[in-house]
């Protein structure tokens, strides 16, 4: 039996499969995307059942099967480079041994792409060093809210320093959702849905149509060295949202939206945020937690060594006023945070509710508790540094604040703190002066 499979994907020629027995060292396989530039027609031919040997756009190799794409649209995402992507990622998600896919550099207009398992491989690498251009029409995704997505895949390392370009420009328009509670979603970037054991190092994203990366239902996912960015007025481009996720850590990655840098939503549990470097944006956001019903309870989140500029917040805990059912949130720390020029410094907020149906507001049903600021500084573009706004109907509990120090960024008098229905704790500096 062969030890690896190469499957390339060449410009104006085919994809074709090499049944090589010294291709890889470590007797994995190797499935390769190669060439790729849009508006060329491409020939695909997949390895059958046949024996060794090349297996080209010539037939050979025993059990070849070859076929003609279609051109891609000029639009992006044209059918050959779909086919190309899937077929690439059905042969090493197949494979019984450790695979690899291979995006070379280049640039690739693909639609919506599924890559998804459970796979035969213990472990699938997708090396990306490709510049992937999503397609800018809508109607290419159907009832998709995703561009990529990597699901129900264990062992899975996303690398190689490629650029996930969403094109969203043309889309934010059409987002209703800042004014819409019943809106259509537009399209995430990259989505990971119940992933094992994940490593994503070394990608870009770039002006997502939505968010930019999602986390749903993972565990022991680890995410560095990663690059978002959107214009500050792009709406709902969060970089990275974790959703019923365990065993999260975020670090060292540079993220600039017109939404959260990160967000922290419900069901989550052992997450670590560390060495981020935010702005524009949101800020590092909590929530916004409790707008729907069987919400899961937020436990155990790391917020560290992080630094914010020009952002509307720092770090923000929300939750929603006239939330249907109770959840907690608990045992959170942020820790060496700085803020340059930042609005809202250090904010707690359990009236969020953005809509016109928030006239008349019930207490929100979250309950906070057991939450740490520790050494908090920097500068706040507003007179209100410290926000500690907490539900009537289940107030804050356990809230401490140790070494804060934030200045108003134009020079004025001491900026103030502000609280509702909490006795927050207080140690070390306290700049501005605690609630009283």
């Amino acid at each position: 039996m062969p030890s690896s499979i190469e499957i390339k994907l060449c410009v104006l020629v085919c994809i074709f499969c090499t049944l090589n027995n010294n291709n890889n060292n470590n007797g994995g396989i190797f499935v390769g995307v190669l060439g790729g530039r849009s508006g060329k027609a491409l020939t695909t031919t997949q390895a059958g059942g046949g024996g060794g040997g090349h297996v080209s756009s010539g037939g050979g190799g025993g059990g070849a099967k070859r076929g003609t794409t279609t051109p891609p649209n000029k639009q992006g995402g044209g059918s050959t480079t779909f086919n190309a992507f899937t077929s690439a990622w059905k042969a090493a998600c197949g494979s019984t041994v450790a695979s690899t896919v291979y995006i070379p550099k280049g640039t690739y207009m693909v639609g919506p792409v599924k890559f998804n398992g459970p796979c035969k491989a213990a472990t699938v690498t997708v090396q990306m060093h490709g510049f992937l251009k999503a397609t800018t029409d809508l109607s290419r995704y159907g009832s998709s809210s995703d561009w990529f997505e990597f699901g129900w895949v264990e062992g899975l390392t996303l690398t190689g320093g490629g650029t996930f370009d969403g094109q969203g420009a043309s889309s934010w328009p059409f987002n209703k959702c800042p004014t819409n509670a019943n809106c259509k979603l537009l399209p995430t970037n990259v989505k990971f849905v119940s992933t094992t054991n994940t490593i994503v190092r070394s990608i870009t994203s770039l002006n997502s149509k939505f968010f930019h990366v999602v986390l749903l239902g993972c565990k022991d996912f680890h995410g560095s060295e990663i690059r978002i960015s959107a214009p500050g007025n792009s709406p709902n481009t969060d970089g990275i949202h974790i959703e019923r996720s365990t065993g999260v850590t975020i670090s060292n990655s540079v993220i600039g939206t017109g939404d959260d840098c990160v967000s922290i939503g419900q069901g989550n549990a052992q997450v670590t945020i560390t060495g981020i470097t935010c702005g524009p944006g949101h800020g590092i956001s909590v929530g916004s937690l409790g707008r729907y019903e069987n919400e899961g309870d937020v436990n155990g989140l790391v917020v560290k060594g992080c630094t914010m500029s020009g952002t509307m917040n720092g770090i923000r805990i929300k939750t929603w006023a006239n939330s249907p059912d109770a959840s907690t949130a608990s045992n959170m720390t942020f820790e060496d945070i700085v803020v340059n020029n930042v609005a809202n410094p250090i904010i707690i907020d359990q009236t969020y509710c953005p809509y016109a149906s928030c006239s008349s507001l019930a207490p929100s049903r979250v309950k906070l508790s057991d939450i740490f600021f520790k050494n908090i500084r920097g500068t706040t573009s507003s007179p209100v540094a410290v926000t500690l706004e907490c539900s009537k109907g289940a107030p804050c509990q356990n809230v401490n604040l140790q070494d804060v120090h934030l200045d108003p960024s134009n020079g004025g008098s001491v900026a103030k703190a502000s609280c509702q229905n909490i006795k927050a704790k207080y140690s070390g500096t306290q700049i501005p002066p605690p609630c009283v």
